[in-house]
């Protein structure tokens, strides 16, 4: 089981010079990777997080780096294809890209974008098709619903094949981002206000290889939070599982914060800071 955080990079934790430093501190720390946030109507301050990532990845050298999660229904994917090729070759093949139809119905609403949920998956499913045919480094050409390419080849292709990892984010049990994640690289499963025990995750990679020929180097991501090392056993039951990555919630959601008002002032950072510096629990396999 590798380690990662959760960073929340909104409120005081959108100064990319903060998230450059506990970057780096997760690094010496023990840390397995460093996953920001991506939202666009945020109310209060907020860095973007592909920029971000790209400042990490030339300050560190060994943490994964990713967004959990990214919308692409809201995003061009030949753009997002080319920034995430870019990171990728910046961190020496080290990007991960999560997806998501984007929980926040704001985030669409307020910049004009369809909230639709069925539109959002469709767009999210041609965007995706898209983006895994460029970084293949072919001449692509796709006549979907929602997007359009004609004859476009994009060069260099990632550092990592067959691609850069794609991790499906969704709602469990709701069976769509089972099916989603089963044709990609990992599965971010999220039951609100209720965290996924690990007969949940039993049952969701039994799934998953239901729909997939190889499981091999997949990935199944659990968000939780943990006190360190006194919750050794609880993970260990995860990783038995087949949860390979524990990424570490430190966000005020865990404490009530509804996503999308305003950051609540104060909220402890040093506590968030004094965990990343603790590390991860050690001793699980």
């Amino acid at each position: 089981m590798k380690f990662g955080l959760q960073i929340p990079n909104l409120g005081p934790f959108a100064d990319v010079h903060v998230l450059i430093k506990l970057a780096r501190e997760a690094e010496a720390a023990g840390w397995d990777g460093f996953f920001l946030w991506d939202h666009v109507a945020i109310p209060d301050r907020m860095a973007d997080a592909t920029t971000v990532m790209a400042a990490l990845a030339a300050v560190t050298t060994r943490l994964r780096l990713g967004v959990l999660v990214t919308a692409p229904s809201r995003r061009r994917p030949w753009k997002l294809a080319r920034e995430w090729t870019t990171l990728d070759h910046l961190s020496n093949g080290r990007a991960v890209l999560g997806v998501g139809l984007g929980a926040s119905d704001y985030d669409f609403e307020r910049c004009g974008e369809d909230a639709e949920p069925k539109v959002r998956a469709a767009r999210m499913d041609e965007a995706l098709t898209i983006i895994d045919a460029l970084w293949s480094g072919r001449e692509v050409t796709y006549h979907g619903q929602h997007f359009q390419v004609d004859g476009l080849r994009f060069q260099p292709t990632p550092i990592q094949q067959p691609r850069i990892p794609i991790w499906v984010a969704g709602f469990y049990p709701n069976p769509a981002p089972l099916r989603r994640a089963a044709r990609w690289d990992g599965m971010f499963a999220i039951r609100p206000n209720d965290p996924i025990q690990p007969d949940d995750w039993r049952q969701i990679l039994t799934t998953i290889a239901e729909l997939r020929s190889d499981m091999a180097h997949y990935d199944a991501i659990h968000s939780d939070i943990t006190q360190g090392e006194a919750d050794r056993e609880r993970v260990i039951a995860y990783a038995r599982a087949g949860v390979t990555w524990w990424l570490e919630d430190i966000s005020p959601v865990r404490v009530g914060w509804p996503l999308g008002t305003d950051w609540p002032e104060p909220w402890d950072v040093d506590a968030i800071t004094a965990r990343i510096a603790r590390g991860p629990i050690t001793g699980v396999e």
